[in-house]
């Protein structure tokens, strides 16, 4: 038993070493195994570097122009991602400023504002957002609705302390309960920690599905399926674990990279440790390379189309896996749909996890399905002898 055992791994090891000298012939699958991870590693971690877009270009229009109102723009110039560049005459350059990009929101104050608020005539301030950029136009919305409401509010303070209130007895009136705010697993509201940690694997599995097809189909394009079938002593399991153990090895080591680099260096939220989120990471790799065995041994000898269904899995599997929208929000069919995407298993395993702490036990079936993710191919595995004895390559 131990002979035989050993002369399958010489045999993967030597299919390994002639998917090397291979990779080494085609530049395009270098770029995908080596540079591409790399590039969007460097990409991501830097795009997002602060944390939160800031000073984020806003306009006003100030047609009251007193004392009043000029604290208030202040106020809200003063602000983390609010930064007024241009103050507007009328109405129709603030929103021609905003259609042509120059501002992605602006605050009108019309005239008689303090004159109004003093006189308890309950005045309207309005501001307007370029919806077209979301994430932008929604924090300048939040901080200008934060500076009205504060501007309301000093507002009312001053009328209350005129008539002979304390300032405890005053503020007591103005927001009779203190609420206080708390984001659990991401305290900082760090954009970056958000999106990184799922964008990175995403990609990460979306390559591995590529590649992986591309490795496999490559017999086929070249008319070699005969003689790597023989070199691997007549065995397609022998096959496809000699050709996709480099891939395997190699994002592994990029998953491995990602969490050194997001968890210690970059210090992003991690309870659960560094090897449970690397061997969640290694197996979403391999589940990743399990739908590519299976997909491509439904379109035995077809790599062009194999590769489409795997882009179009891929992409399928960041929309639905709930980081972006909320799956419960989704149709009922998607919300059952988006149970067969590794990514979607990856990052609930990723919250409970990295963020909240939780013991495996919480989740065990998004483990569970990665390991049925991970056997799928043997579904098919039958499919590849036939293929590799019969099959031609179809473009």
């Amino acid at each position: 038993m131990f002979p035989r055992h050993k002369t399958i791994w010489v045999l993967i090891i030597s299919i390994m070493k002639r998917e090397v000298r291979m990779y080494l012939r085609r530049p395009l699958l270098l770029f995908c195994l080596l540079l591409a991870p790399m590039i969007c590693i460097i990409f991501f971690t830097t795009l997002m570097e602060a944390g939160l877009p800031t000073n984020l270009p806003a306009g006003v229009l100030d047609e009251d122009d007193t004392q009043v109102s000029r604290t208030f723009l202040r106020t809200l110039d003063a602000m983390e991602q609010t930064e007024i560049v241009a103050h507007f005459h009328t109405f129709a350059e603030a929103r021609d400023a905003m259609q042509r990009g120059e501002i992605y929101a602006f605050f009108y104050i019309p005239k008689g504002l303090t004159e109004q608020a003093i006189s308890s005539r309950q005045p309207h301030v309005s501001f307007y957002t370029n919806e077209t950029y979301f994430i932008p136009s929604a924090l300048l919305m939040k901080d200008m609705r934060m500076a009205a409401e504060m501007l309301g509010l000093s507002i009312t303070r001053e009328s209350l302390l005129g008539r002979g209130l304390t300032i405890d007895r005053a503020m007591g009136i103005m927001q009779p309960i203190v609420i206080e705010k708390h984001p659990l697993g991401n305290p900082w509201l760090n954009y970056s920690v958000y999106l990184t940690n799922i964008i990175l694997p995403g990609i990460l599995f979306i390559l591995t599905m590529l590649c992986s097809c591309y490795v496999i189909g490559y017999e086929w394009k070249e008319n070699h399926q005969h003689s790597i079938y023989r070199m691997a002593g007549y065995s397609q399991t022998t096959v496809l674990a000699g050709k996709l153990l480099p891939i395997t090895l190699i994002y592994s080591f990029f998953i491995l990279f990602i969490d050194v680099y997001l968890y210690k260096y970059l210090e992003f939220p991690c309870h659960s440790g560094l090897f449970p989120m690397f061997l969640t990471g290694v197996m979403g790799i391999m589940a990743s390379q399990g739908l590519a065995i299976l997909f491509f041994g439904i379109f035995i000898g077809q790599m062009r189309f194999s590769m489409s269904v795997c882009s179009l899995w891929g992409i399928l599997g960041v929309s639905l896996s709930g980081f972006t929208f909320p799956v419960s929000a989704m149709h009922p069919v998607l919300q059952v749909l988006c149970n067969l995407f590794p990514l979607r298993h990856y990052y609930l395993i990723y919250v409970n996890q990295a963020l909240n702490g939780y013991p495996i036990g919480y989740v065990w079936p998004n483990v569970l399905m990665l390991l049925v993710f991970m056997l799928v191919p043997f579904l098919v595995v039958p499919r590849y002898k036939v293929g590799l004895l019969t099959k031609k390559y179809k473009s």
